[in-house]
C-alpha cells in the first residue's frame, strides 16, 4: 500500500492507496505545531480507524508547502510507519514541463494537482483548486504548465472580515437562500459565495479567451470547491481526490 500526505496552510490531507484505489483517508490541522512522536500517534491511530495497518504501507510521498512541519512529519513518517518518504520537489519526475518565468516559483501542490489533472483528463486543462488560496493553472496540450493565477481563498476572504472588521461575526461558509439578504450573516455569506463564483467563472472565461480555445478541460479540486462546482456550468469536473492522486501517480512515475 502507498500512504500519501499532502500538507496544506489549513490542513494535512492523508490517503492510503492500494493498487489505483483510494481506501482511506483522513486530515488533520497542520498549523498547531506537534512533535514527530505526536504525529506518529495520530498518524497510527487514524490508520487504524480507517482499518488500516502500518505493517501494509511499503511507500510514502509527501507534499507541502508549509516548510516548518516537514522536519517532525517526516521523522514521524520513517520511526512509525517505517519507510523513507519520497519528497516532492526538484529532482522528482513528474511528467509536467514547467515553461513559466520562474519555475521554482510554482508550488510543488500545483505540480502535483497539474500531474493528476492532466494524466487523468488530458490537456489541454484548467486546473482550479479551492483552498487556503483559491489557484487557477493552464497546462497545455503536451503537458506544459503554462501559467498560473492566484486569488485569495474563500475561507481567507471571510477570515479577514470578521478579524479586521469590529462587528462582523464568524460565519459558516455556505450559499445563502438569496443573493438579496436582509441581515448580516446571510449578508456576508452571499458576499463570499457569490463573489468567489463570478470570480472563478470570468476568470475562466478570460483564460479561454486568451489562449483561444474555448472548448478547454475545466477540473476543480479543493474543499470548497464542491460548494462552486454545484453554482456554475463552466466547470466541468469537481474531484475532491486530485492531489491524492496525483501525489499517488508521481510515486508511480518514480519508484523505479
Amino acid at each position: 500500500m502507498l500512504f500519501v500526505i499532502d500538507v496544506g496552510n489549513t490542513n494535512i490531507n492523508y490517503g492510503v492507496y492500494d493498487g489505483e484505489k483510494l481506501v482511506a483517508s483522513f486530515r488533520m490541522m497542520s498549523k498547531m505545531p506537534r512533535t514527530s512522536d505526536e504525529y506518529g500517534v495520530m498518524i497510527l491511530g487514524m490508520l487504524y480507524n480507517n482499518k488500516v495497518s502500518a505493517d501494509d504501507i511499503d511507500g510514502t510521498i509527501i507534499v507541502t508547502v508549509v516548510p516548518n512541519v516537514m522536519h517532525a512529519l517526516t521523522s514521524a513518517v520513517i520511526k512509525y510507519i517505517k519507510t523513507n518518504p519520497v519528497i516532492v520537489g526538484p529532482g522528482v519526475k513528474t511528467g509536467i514541463k514547467i515553461v513559466t518565468e520562474n519555475p521554482r516559483e510554482i508550488g510543488p501542490d500545483r505540480i502535483v494537482d497539474a500531474v493528476a489533472a492532466y494524466e487523468k483528463f488530458g490537456g489541454p486543462v484548467l486546473v482550479l483548486d479551492f483552498g487556503t488560496a483559491t489557484t487557477y493553472d493552464y497546462i497545455t496540450e503536451d503537458g506544459s504548465f503554462a501559467a498560473g493565477i492566484t486569488a485569495p481563498g474563500i475561507r481567507t476572504a471571510a477570515k479577514a472580515l470578521w478579524e479586521d472588521t469590529a462587528k462582523l461575526p464568524e460565519i459558516e461558509i455556505k450559499k445563502p437562500k438569496s443573493i438579496l439578504a436582509q441581515e448580516t450573516i446571510s449578508s456576508m455569506q452571499a458576499g463570499l459565495v457569490y463573489g468567489q463564483i463570478g470570480q472563478t467563472e470570468y476568470i475562466i472565461k478570460k483564460v479561454k479567451e486568451e489562449t483561444g480555445i474555448s472548448d478547454m478541460k475545466v477540473v476543480a479540486t479543493g474543499g470548497l470547491g464542491r460548494i462552486i462546482f454545484a453554482e456554475t456550468d463552466m466547470i466541468d469536473v469537481y474531484d475532491p481526490d486530485l492531489t491524492l492522486d496525483g501525489l499517488r501517480i508521481i510515486y508511480e512515475k518514480n519508484k523505479k
